[in-house]
């Protein structure tokens, strides 16, 4: 599969954002999901329209608002007259992709809602237990929380997310192509899938199988234990934490066009993937990208 023809194809809807489109094919074809923290208008909502179109798969949107309840993703049963029976009625979770737009607007207890869903890949709800289909990959949207009618997302929501990216503003090259071109809605139409659904299971089965040394798995706890030892952090990585760089630098390596993964496949994704996952300990908020690198980059390379 020719990754960069995906990345080219999507670029001309989503202007001078290769490297977050990259990382967003990243978090797919390593099995994980994507939250995407930015303001508004900055091209979240269209990211994901055109991911999920480019690679041919079921696209569903929830718009999270503070009323919403968890029966409005998961479903429910509903009562019919004909055969006087409850028939459930599936949310609209039962998808591939699914754009779980501005989800800090919703209350815990619907946030909580995905737990479940995001990491075993099914539904349990009026005691049955449903599957749900492959691959099946959330992109959550989240506005920065400084902004009115926020809550913010739990730790354990935090932690279901491989890793979290921001867009920013496009330079004026960019938006000046954005500016004159003829809209977003209209190249997503025009917008062929370049794979079929059992392709994105085949990459996403050979990214699980890209080789790793017991030298790199080394480095690997040495992060983990850094971030556990070091006087930075509130709190270190867990294992959970590890296993998902370890899926995130092999899905890279694959991008990148090799079978083996390098220590500059791990630095190039662990802001992103760890980023949400720690705390400073001085002030208990989240540590610039630019600091954390810095401090990451301090474990030496086996």
């Amino acid at each position: 599969m020719e990754f960069e023809k995906i990345v080219e194809e999507i670029g001309r809807v989503i202007l001078g954002k290769e490297e977050q489109i990259r990382l967003a094919l990243t978090c797919l074809f390593a099995g994980g999901h994507l939250l995407i923290e930015d303001r508004p208008g900055i091209g979240k909502t269209t990211l994901a329209k055109v991911l999920s179109k480019s690679l041919g798969l079921k696209f569903c949107r929830i718009q999270f608002t503070s009323d919403m309840l968890p029966g409005d993703i998961l479903g429910g049963s509903v009562f019919e007259q004909k055969t006087a029976s409850f028939v459930f009625h599936r949310g609209p979770v039962f998808t591939q992709v699914l754009l779980a737009d501005e989800i800090n607007r919703a209350t815990p207890r619907t946030q909580s809602a995905l737990l479940e869903a995001m990491e075993e890949r099914q539904v349990t709800t009026e005691g049955e237990t449903r599957p749900l289909e492959k691959p099946f990959f959330v992109i959550a949207t989240q506005n920065p929380l400084e902004q009115a009618g926020t809550f913010p997302l739990p730790e354990s929501q935090l932690d279901r997310f491989l890793m979290r990216i921001s867009l920013g503003y496009p330079d004026r090259k960019a938006e000046r192509l954005l500016l004159k071109g003829e809209g977003a809605a209209r190249l997503i139409e025009r917008l062929a899938a370049g794979i079929t659904v059992p392709a994105v299971l085949a990459v996403q089965e050979q990214a699980a199988q890209i080789h790793v040394s017991d030298a790199f798995l080394e480095y690997v706890q040495d992060i983990l234990d850094f971030t556990r030892t070091s006087a930075h952090f509130q709190m270190g990585l867990s294992p959970r934490a590890g296993l998902a760089l370890l899926r995130a630098a092999r899905a890279w390596a694959m991008i990148r066009g090799r079978d083996y993964v390098l220590p500059e496949d791990l630095q190039k994704i662990m802001p992103w993937v760890v980023g949400h996952r720690l705390r400073s300990r001085e002030n208990l908020g989240e540590i610039p990208r630019e600091r954390l690198e810095s401090l990451l980059l301090e474990v030496p390379v086996p």
